[in-house]
């Protein structure tokens, strides 16, 4: 939108911790700065700078009121549950669509953003599922209802699966061979050529699977559900936001940043680097049950990578752990933790809210913390692991109702 409109722009992607981000933001003379999917939880560096700023976040925001100088847009601020209802890309949308309407062209990045997020499960709601469905009515996005399998064949698809994660087959080639000949389906097929009967004895096996596992019912939505096609994208926008998170995670930005301005380029070497990530998150999952300690209220598991932290952590407490308590990822660094935590709608509606928690014991232990109810982070100095874990045991267990 900005490019449109004719301004000059330089776009920084930070990650967590923002101190490096905002040491070199103060040293500069921005007469703007617009913080898109973040800036609740940094209001008070964001008040330091010498420009004026804009705020666009859907996480949830503290108790300070911004000055004048700052324009906070807080989806949680106007009564919308910034967990399901919008996301930072949704927000992002809408922003740009306000400017100029003729910016509805851009809503499969906001539709891509919005299944990054998870926002998906169940069903869109609110913002976003407006959005959808005004996208549907202009044409500006199409709709299918598919099995989610992306591969050359049913082995690669099956073998590099990790959203869904299938305890048992993913990153195993010989059970996924003997998985597709108990069904009669060669393994060199492609989804798409598929019968209709063929199709419906995979995805009945697939979803028996998962239920053994004891997924969430709607976790198993997920199987079989709506994708979304942009002409922005030579593929569907949930295996753009599989691309975009890969890329993110790998220490890539750059390449995702690129494929959201010009979606027809980078794309092999994004799908390369996907590759890889999946091979480290298929390691890492696989070991994941012998590095795991349980507390009475959390599970936690240590990580020797930040960024797949809290992937490993979101897959696992999906699709591998009981469904009873938060995952945490722990990476230890020489001078800071570095915390990534998942839960579930149910343990969310029964009171559970990472965000806070994270925001809390991070404040009361000389960090930082915070985010969703669902999904939260917090970085912490290294020598104060013991008192963290107990400290946020101790919240867990006080908020969550049996």
């Amino acid at each position: 939108m900005l490019k449109r409109e004719g301004y000059d722009v330089f776009a920084t992607l930070m990650r967590n911790p923002f101190t490096k981000g905002f040491d070199r933001l103060m040293t500069e003379e921005n007469p703007l700065v617009i913080f898109s999917d973040m800036g609740s939880g940094q209001l008070d560096s964001i008040e330091r700078l010498k420009g004026s700023s804009i705020i666009l976040d859907h996480h949830q925001p503290g108790t300070t009121a911004p000055s004048s100088k700052v324009v906070q847009v807080n989806t949680n601020l106007c009564g919308i549950d910034g967990n399901y209802a919008a996301c930072g890309s949704t927000l992002a949308y809408r922003f740009a669509t306000l400017v100029n309407p003729a910016n509805i062209d851009l809503v499969g990045l906001a539709v891509a953003g919005a299944i990054g997020d998870r926002q998906h499960m169940g069903g869109f709601q609110g913002i976003n599922q407006e959005i959808i469905q005004q996208a549907l009515k202009s044409s500006q996005i199409t709709e299918t209802t598919k099995i989610k399998l992306q591969g050359r064949t049913l082995r690669d698809a099956l073998v590099w699966s990790i959203d869904p994660y299938f305890i048992g087959l993913s990153g195993n080639q010989d059970a996924v061979d003997q998985f597709l000949h108990s069904l009669d389906l060669a393994d060199d097929a492609r989804v798409e050529a598929l019968s209709h009967d063929q199709l419906v004895r995979l995805q009945s096996a697939l979803a028996l699977h998962l239920l053994k596992a004891g997924v969430a019912p709607e976790v198993l939505d997920l199987l079989i559900s709506p994708r979304y096609h942009s002409q922005l994208f030579p593929v569907d926008l949930e295996y753009v936001a599989d691309i975009l998170d890969a890329c993110g995670k790998s220490g890539f930005r750059g390449v995702g940043f690129s494929l959201c301005l010009d979606g027809r380029r980078s794309w092999s070497e994004a799908e390369s680097i996907e590759h890889s990530y999946k091979e480290k998150v298929l390691t890492a999952l696989h070991d994941l049950s012998r590095t795991m300690t349980e507390l009475k209220g959390l599970r936690y598991f240590i990580s020797t990578d930040s960024s797949l932290g809290g992937v490993i952590a979101g897959i696992a407490a999906m699709y591998a752990c009981p469904q009873d308590k938060a995952l945490f990822a722990i990476t230890r660094t020489d001078s800071e933790l570095h915390i990534s935590c998942r839960g579930n709608r149910a343990l969310v509606d029964r009171g559970l809210d990472l965000g806070a928690a994270m925001r809390q014991v991070g404040s009361e232990l000389g960090g930082h913390g915070g985010g969703h109810k669902i999904a939260a982070g917090a970085t912490i100095a290294c020598d104060k692991e013991p008192e963290f874990l107990q400290k946020t045991d101790a919240l867990l267990n006080r908020q969550v109702k049996p």
